[in-house]
């Protein structure tokens, strides 16, 4: 870890090191599930879903560089790249081969379902580990993965 003066204990701060690159791996995955989709889906809510996937992207990776910066905040080293990435992230594999909206639209809310859980944890780690900073952090992070949720799951409904 990086010397720092910020007033929480060496293995709080690695604990939540360790916790938020769990998530970042998580979020730089998410995002880029949200570009497949953006990128390949078809029928004929093609415009509609088109612009929502890249709004959950863009959402998405605004939550990758908060959770990244509170790493790097706590003195750790944000651990972000595509081979790291890929070999930690927890969300399923997204379906490659799949166009319809329909598809897309069970695929990607089953990741933001994933993560939002996920970080809905982290909540509460945080928390129990008293650094309520973080914890906010990821309150804003799951508050804002399950609307994204909604956006998308609407498409279902």
């Amino acid at each position: 870890m990086h010397r720092t003066k910020i007033d929480i204990d060496t293995d709080t701060r690695e604990k939540m090191i360790e916790m938020l690159n769990a998530r970042l791996a998580d979020s730089i995955d998410l995002k880029t599930q949200s570009k497949q989709a953006h990128w390949n889906v078809k029928g004929m809510n093609f415009i509609a879903l088109h612009e929502l996937f890249d709004q959950v992207a863009g959402e998405v990776e605004g939550y990758s560089d908060m959770i990244a910066e509170r790493v790097t905040t706590l003195g750790g080293t944000a651990e972000g790249t595509a081979r790291v990435v890929a070999s930690k992230s927890s969300l399923n594999e997204y379906p490659l081969e799949i166009t319809e909206g329909a598809d897309h639209v069970d695929a990607l809310s089953g990741a933001l379902a994933a993560f939002a859980k996920n970080s809905r944890t982290n909540v509460d780690e945080a928390d129990e580990a008293g650094d309520a900073i973080t914890a906010d952090l990821m309150t804003e992070v799951a508050r804002g993965t399950d609307k994204l949720l909604w956006f998308v799951e609407a498409h279902q409904q």
